[in-house]
């Protein structure tokens, strides 16, 4: 009977610790420990200017729940969004990474390419290129992160690109855009900018879900996502990420 107790028991392990992983509550960081068994999930990034904070999300079941929130070291020219090279602007508004984009080799340690410009951006004339999220602390233009926390944002973002996600969502917001922020701001120059991002934001807040954006006559459109499937996190503890290409 002490054997086949002591089987169970090894046999259950691993539904115990899914289980865990699924009880977390979506806005608390996974437990380091438990991280490595997400490498390979879908993943999710918001940025925050005002708070100087990149929140990097993982798929666990149905929702995206919070891995871990990185304190952003360096982003340059305050709020709203970038428009010309050379502004000393950081982006703001609804961007997208393939593979492609990853710059494991970069000068400012490592890099992820956030796609500026976008669709929204050229139909607004904004101009710019190698806009980043990167290391090395110090920016003009990206996201500076500090290179422990670019090593375990990058290392996600590939995990994920390799195990099949087409491309990863990067939402980037001047501040957590709450009523009551939109109040306190709602004499500035891009208001009005900011009214388009705010939907993409609630729509997170409400489903742990990214939103859906399209670019409508140069406005951010914000729609439920057709047809979307659950997707279980993949368990990939003893996966080693190759380098990309």
């Amino acid at each position: 009977m002490r054997k086949i107790a002591v089987l169970l028991a090894m046999l259950l392990m691993p539904c115990l610790a899914f289980a865990s992983l699924l009880s977390n509550d979506s806005a608390t960081p996974i437990k380091k420990e438990l991280r490595q068994q997400l490498m390979g999930s879908p993943v999710y990034i918001q940025i925050f200017k005002e708070e100087r904070t990149l929140d990097l999300y993982v798929k666990m079941g149905e929702q995206y729940q919070l891995l871990d929130t990185y304190r952003i070291c360096s982003y340059s020219g305050g709020l709203g969004p970038k428009q010309r090279q050379g502004d000393f602007k950081s982006p703001e508004g609804f961007y997208s990474v393939q593979r492609s984009q990853l710059k494991p080799d970069s000068r400012f340690y490592k890099a992820i390419n956030i796609g500026f410009p976008n669709a929204f951006d050229r139909a607004h004339g904004y101009e710019g290129k190698y806009l980043m999220i990167h290391g090395a602390c110090v920016s003009v233009g990206c996201y500076a992160m500090t290179d422990q926390g670019i090593d375990e944002i990058f290392q996600f973002v590939t995990g994920a690109l390799v195990f099949g996600q087409p491309n990863v969502q990067v939402s980037i917001y001047p501040f957590r855009m709450t009523d009551a922020n939109m109040q306190r701001h709602k004499y500035s120059y891009h208001i009005d900018f900011w009214k388009q991002l705010k939907p993409g934001y609630d729509y997170f807040a409400a489903t742990h879900q990214p939103p859906v954006v399209s670019v409508v006559d140069g406005r951010y459109v914000v729609s439920k996502p057709i047809g979307s499937q659950p997707v279980q996190p993949q368990l990939a503890s003893n996966y080693t990420l190759p380098e990309a290409k």
